[in-house]
Parts: C-alpha cells; structure tokens; sequence
C-alpha cells in the first residue's frame, strides 16, 4: 500500500542511470530508456546516465565515481543481476556498499513473483547505501525495469510517501562519518 501527504512538499532527487550489458549501446537501451524516462516523469532529475559492460571492475569504478560526485544522490543499475558468469553487478556493488537494504531485494521478489513466478529466483537485486547514495540494482529486462521503479522506487524516492520513504533519510545518511569527510 503506498500513500502520498500531498501535504509534504515534494523533493526531487537527483538520480543517476547505468545499464549494465555487453551489448547495449545508447540506441537501443530500452530499459535505460525506461527507466529515465520515469525517473523524469515522477518530478525528479537525471543526474547521469551511462552504459558499462559486464565487469565489475569497470561497475564499481563507475559506482564510486557516482557516489563521489555531490551531484548524484541515487544510482539505479539495470542488468547483470542474473546467475551467469557474465551477470557481476551485485558483486561489483558489494566492493562499495557500506550497508545493505535487505529489504529491497526480498520486496522485488516477491513483486515480481505476482507476475513471472518462480522464475524471479533468477535475480539478485539488491540495494544498498555507500556513502550517503544510494544504490539499487535492477534486472535488464524492460518488465523488471518497470516493477522495480513503478513498484518500489517511485514511492521511496518521493518525498511525501507515507509512512516513511528513502528521501526523509539523505540528510542522515553520512551522520555516522568524521566530521570533515568529504
């Protein structure tokens, strides 16, 4: 159940994009299409965007360089959550996560469950936090893309969700580092 107080003022955050694949070039990213698309819808900003290839290495060099940059305040990756040995991102994510939302994976399994089935055991979405970002990995198909930000996404990431959401948080994300930290 998701509810807004149209009451809150709605804070638009600014979100960086990276689809992960082989394959993919900036022509027919459909799911990075997707995904931009409702991020732009829902109010708020495409920070960035880019396509990477299934490597971590070359992954977590780009999560870092997001997460570096005060301009981006949540990354959202599509592809390579998978079991192939190509699929790597959720272990590229582990090499910068500070804390993990457990809770997002379980969320979107069970989600997706409701429209594919068993067949969503197959994806290790995940999320986490590292260093005041957050990060959220999402399957590459054009439906995963879609549940995960029509789902979850859109409502965590808006401001005037209640009881509570994503946005409320940013502020307190980085309390827990030195003063100075940057």
């Amino acid at each position: 159940m998701s509810r807004l107080d149209m009451n809150k003022p709605f804070l638009p955050v600014r979100i960086a994009v990276m689809t992960v694949s082989d394959t993919r070039t900036p022509a027919d990213d459909r799911s990075g299409d997707i995904l931009a698309e409702r991020i732009t819808a829902a109010g708020h900003h495409v920070a960035a965007r880019a396509i990477e290839p299934d490597d971590a290495d070359a992954i977590a060099w780009r999560l870092s360089q997001w997460i570096a940059d005060p301009q981006v305040d949540v990354v959202i990756s599509t592809g390579g959550t998978g079991v192939t040995g190509r699929d790597v991102t959720p272990e590229a994510f582990e090499r910068v996560i500070d804390k993990r939302i457990e809770g997002f994976g379980e969320l979107f399994r069970m989600l997706s469950y409701q429209k594919i089935g068993t067949s969503t055991i197959q994806s290790r979405a995940l999320a986490g936090v590292a260093d005041g970002t957050y990060l959220f990995a999402l399957p590459g198909s054009t439906g995963a893309v879609r549940d995960g930000w029509d789902d979850i996404l859109v409502w965590q990431l808006d401001s005037r969700h209640v009881p509570c959401n994503f946005v409320e948080l940013m502020p307190r994300l980085r309390e827990h580092l030195p003063p100075g930290h940057d």
